[in-house]
């Protein structure tokens, strides 16, 4: 599809929600002109036009934070647009990474990103130890201690499996994805990688086949 054939509304703007690639998050929503579309898909940066200033603005420009494009998707009335990005810093002024960051009706907890929150828990850790903390300790013994637990925790969810028991393969499962992470970050493996890797194997697989 051409950009053409987007409809811009009666200012020549098509709103644009921008979307952490990896996490999920809504960061922020910007407007777009054609020009500053042309320039997001030229240079992989997100490029907006600014409503106030009535000028194209390059997100990132001056602070740093700019989101590099990893996909631009439009909606069934081709009248908005979502771009998932690699987000370099915060995408809100005041410093959130979201620009949705105040709560107006929360009905669950959000536990979505839950595995992401995690790993950069534990990545905090290692950069800055603490005191009686289980995850600074695994750090301090290394990571043969790390793959002794992995170990445990995998004879555990066997077990669990064996008696039928679902709270409990839940409970072991939820201390063998812990200590996964643990070990991913000793050896450098991001979620991401897991991620890719599961794509080619079940989904880009599967797709090709069909064709």
């Amino acid at each position: 599809m051409q950009i053409d054939q987007l409809k811009f509304d009666e200012n020549g703007l098509i709103p644009a929600i921008i979307q952490d690639a990896t996490t999920g998050d809504v960061l922020m929503l910007g407007y777009m002109n054609h020009e500053s579309l042309t320039k997001t898909m030229e240079a992989n940066e997100t490029w907006f036009y600014s409503r106030s200033r009535q000028t194209l603005w390059n997100k990132g420009e001056t602070s740093g934070n700019k989101q590099s494009v990893q996909k631009i998707t439009f909606d069934c009335d081709a009248d908005s647009l979502l771009i998932q990005v690699d987000p370099q810093g915060p995408a809100c002024h005041t410093g959130e990474d979201s620009c949705f960051y105040r709560t107006l009706y929360a009905n669950n907890p959000n536990e979505r990103n839950v595995i992401h929150t995690l790993t950069q828990k534990i990545n905090e850790r290692r950069r800055n130890p603490i005191d009686g903390s289980y995850t600074t300790y695994l750090f301090n013994e290394g990571i043969d201690k790390v793959l002794k637990k992995v170990g445990e925790e995998t004879s555990e969810v066997i077990i669990g499996a064996k008696n039928n028991d679902k709270q409990e393969v839940v409970w072991e499962i939820s201390d063998l994805t812990y200590h996964t992470l643990v070990l991913m970050e000793i050896l450098g493996v991001s979620i991401n990688d897991i991620k890719k890797e599961l794509y080619g194997r079940h989904i880009q697989k599967e797709g090709n086949q069909r064709e």
